[in-house]
């Protein structure tokens, strides 16, 4: 993989003498404290310990410089992981030289390459969790108690608190009382508003 990469990197137009390879953690660790690099490539199974732990080093060392993933690793735990880390790119090694030639420039220019396969993880991944945001960023609908509804539907049929008091059978100051309470919960300003956002969260039929 060392070498495929270094072919692909001075077909890029990479000086041969700039590129450093490591074959471990440790070593790695040791480039990144003896130089500064205008980019990083990592795998995430190294012998003494994780690429990703790797990543949140370059990441310490130098937050500027992209740093992409290629590795065989396709793990959803590994690429969020990854990710997180703060790669910028993920691709896997099964990807051809021109996908790979393609997402290094990509990297260097800013963008954020994802190989297909784990972005379409990814999208199943946060179909589900968008789904339940939305869900819970739904406006839930008011609670009214079944005075509080009974006198709304009264609302809706024109009359006024004196007649809902009579109709009902209590007092002016009751029913203002309730009227009020449901201007709160459902946040308007009137009866015509009050109907209106009734209906509209189905409290009326």
């Amino acid at each position: 993989m060392q070498a495929r990469l270094s072919t692909i990197l001075t077909r890029l137009g990479c000086a041969y003498e700039a590129l450093h390879f490591a074959g471990c953690l440790v070593s790695a660790r040791a480039c990144l404290a003896a130089r500064r690099f205008s980019m990083v490539l990592v795998d995430v199974g190294l012998p003494d310990g994780s690429g990703i732990d790797l990543v949140k080093d370059c990441r310490a060392a130098n937050a500027a410089a992209p740093v992409l993933v290629i590795t065989a690793w396709r793990q959803e735990r590994v690429v969020l992981a990854a990710l997180q880390a703060g790669a910028d790119g993920y691709l896997l090694k099964e990807r051809d030289d021109i996908e790979v030639a393609l997402s290094i420039r990509s990297c260097l220019v800013g963008g954020a390459p994802i190989d297909p396969f784990v972005a379409r993880r990814i999208l199943e991944l946060a179909a589900p969790a968008a789904a339940s945001a939305a869900l819970l960023s739904a406006p839930h609908a008011p609670q009214l108690t079944s005075r509080e509804t009974e006198i709304l539907g009264l609302v809706a049929k024109g009359l006024t608190n004196r007649e809902i008091a009579e109709v009902l059978a209590l007092s002016k100051l009751t029913v203002e009382v309730h009227v009020k309470n449901i201007y709160r919960k459902l946040a308007v300003g009137s009866r015509t508003e009050a109907v209106f956002e009734a209906r509209g969260h189905g409290l009326l039929s």
